[in-house]
Order: structure tokens, then C-alpha cells, then sequence
């Protein structure tokens, strides 16, 4: 159930630690958005990047995948529109480089099973070094990938936690952009 209180207490963020959310995905999504792994607020608001500060949302929007920006708690909406969002590692942690080698490898299994029990057109992951970590590709690259996840194209997103400088938010709404063209062009 979503938090009440959209700002989280110290308290509350301190016990979200290792908590898990529930995926937003139905069968035969076009995109399927693959976090690293639930951050301390969203694991305690209920809410998939939720973080103040995560631009997720607006990249989502600017980008043309939503036709206003959502709050993260109207993330349940996103199947409607045909996305959906799950991670690549489902235990809450502060920061995602508290992750190891062996959790990434172990959820990218899961979200090769998962791809093929539902089936999205596109899977997006948003995070190269966890990608190139999970999925064994030490030199995989931004944008499609040359091979696909069972049966679902893939495509490597830029992490849009706002810890990740490299991006602006115009430049990360660029990337999701060409995802959206590749997507609508297939």
C-alpha cells in the first residue's frame, strides 16, 4: 500500500532497507523499464523512483512516453499507457553500489524469466554498469543492444537517479526519446 506521507521520516527510510516492491507490469507491455534496485524512499513510500530529486518522471514525460508527469504515485497508470517498471534486484538499499556482482547476476536470471512470462515488446534497463555487471557484457554501451532479452528487444538507459551527473535532464530525456522512436518504429 502507497505511504501516506510522501516525505518519509528517518525512521521509516532506516527500516525500508532490504524491503521489496511490487513490479508495475502486465503482460504484452511495449516498454518495461528495469530499475536497479528500489532506493530507501521508494522501498518506504510504496512508490517506483520516487526519490525527490530521481528524474525518471520527467524524463519519462519529456520524452514523450507519458502525456503529463506523473507523480511516482501514480505509477499504476503506466500499464494503461503500456510500461511498466520492475528491478533488476529487488532488496532496497541506499545506494546501488551496495549491490553485489553475485545479486546482479542472480536478477538478471530473474528478469530474463520474468521477460519471458510477460512478454513486453522493449525492456529497458536503466543502469549500464549494472547491466554490463548482471548480464556478463563489460563493454556494453548505451542505446539497443545487438542481442535480444527472451524474445523482448533491449535497451540500455542512463541511470536517472539524480546522484548520476554525466546526464542533464535534457540529455536524459533525449535518451529515453530515441528508446520511445525505437519502440514506436518496431
Amino acid at each position: 500500500m502507497p505511504h501516506p506521507n510522501p516525505r518519509p521520516s528517518r525512521e521509516e527510510l532506516a527500516a525500508a532497507a532490504d524491503k521489496t516492491l511490487p513490479d508495475v507490469i502486465a503482460t504484452g507491455l511495449d516498454v518495461l523499464f528495469v530499475g536497479i534496485n528500489p532506493g530507501l524512499w521508494s522501498a518506504a513510500t510504496g512508490w517506483h523512483f520516487a526519490r525527490p530529486g530521481n528524474r525518471f518522471w520527467p524524463a519519462l514525460h519529456r520524452s514523450g512516453f507519458t502525456p503529463r508527469l506523473l507523480h511516482p504515485s501514480e505509477q499504476d497508470v503506466l500499464p494503461g499507457l503500456g510500461l511498466g517498471i520492475t528491478n533488476l534486484v529487488a532488496r532496497a538499499s541506499a545506494r546501488a553500489d551496495e549491490l553485489t556482482a553475485a545479486e546482479l547476476v542472480a536478477g538478471a536470471r530473474e528478469l530474463t524469466d520474468k521477460v519471458a512470462r510477460y512478454r513486453p515488446r522493449w525492456v529497458a534497463v536503466v543502469g549500464v554498469t549494472a547491466y554490463r555487471v548482471g548480464f556478463a557484457r563489460p563493454r556494453a554501451d548505451f542505446g539497443r543492444q545487438r542481442e535480444p532479452l527472451a524474445g523482448a528487444d533491449l535497451w540500455v538507459l542512463p541511470n536517472p537517479s539524480g546522484l548520476n551527473a554525466h546526464y542533464t535532464p535534457v540529455s536524459l530525456a533525449a535518451a529515453f526519446a530515441a528508446l520511445r522512436e525505437a519502440a514506436r518504429d518496431t
